[in-house]
């Protein structure tokens, strides 16, 4: 394991690279989700089952998150997006990568989804976790995190929690971002995992992506919630499996 600290002009991005035994080998950019960090224990069970596939994984914290710079009240998709683009570059520097994977959990898995659709030629393969693919949706509707506002006259700041304030920018730039493009652009293998007892993250949400990626495969988990804390030996196969047969990988 070897602590990295990757810069992204000004913000210091906090992550953990971990390398299989044999080299040279595929690499995953892990990304969590929205008040998380990359040492919450889904999390680090998803990149246990990435490792016993052969993979290495790179786990970050995400602006205004965990140990990464920035205040979590100014966090916005965009700086989520351009933290993942400066990762993604350090890691194609990186001489024992063969291959280069993104997985998220929530908004990480929307943020995956779209930075893939931005580079689907860096990409070679998808694994998505509960992707909170409703968040820029909700922003142009007008209700998101159980907020209700004008989305013509968002407010400079909502309360998402006791004291825990979040600032209207986050709002903004999220009606901005349509992840169907991104979808639409992405041509590689996808593996959606979702638990059908979410109650944050619509699991149709889910149903309707596996349909429009060109190669998805879906793993609905009976009775699984957002955090995967009821069956988590179940994600960690469906993660372990696809990554093991993937071409080139049985």
């Amino acid at each position: 394991m070897q602590k990295l600290t990757i810069m992204d002009d000004a913000i210091a991005i906090s992550a953990v690279l971990e390398r299989p035994d044999t080299q040279p080998s595929p690499l995953v950019l892990v990304l969590h989700g929205f008040t998380s960090n990359k040492e919450k224990g889904h999390t680090l069970a998803a990149c246990r089952a990435m490792h016993e596939a052969g993979f290495a994984t790179l786990r970050f914290d995400l602006y205004g998150h965990g140990e990464t710079g920035g205040s979590f009240r100014d966090h916005t998709l965009y700086k989520w997006i351009s933290n993942t683009l400066a990762v993604l570059e350090y890691a194609r520097g990186l001489d024992f990568v063969t291959d280069i994977y993104l997985s998220g959990h929530s908004q990480g898995g929307l943020t995956a989804a779209l930075v893939a659709g931005m580079a689907p030629d860096l990409i070679q393969g998808l694994i998505l976790r509960a992707p909170a693919f409703m968040i820029p949706r909700g922003a142009r509707d007008g209700c998101l995190l159980g907020f209700h506002f004008d989305p013509l006259r968002v407010p400079d700041e909502v309360e998402i929690a006791s004291g825990v304030m979040l600032g209207g920018n986050y709002i903004r730039t999220a009606q901005t971002l349509h992840v169907e493009e991104a979808m639409d652009r992405y041509a590689g293998p996808v593996l959606i995992v979702h638990g059908d007892a979410d109650d944050v993250v619509p699991p149709e949400d889910s149903v309707a992506a596996a349909a429009r990626y060109r190669q998805a495969q879906l793993c609905m988990i009976h009775g699984e919630t957002h955090h995967y804390n009821i069956f988590p030996e179940k994600t960690e196969a469906c993660i372990r499996e696809w990554l093991q047969a993937l071409p080139g990988k049985a």
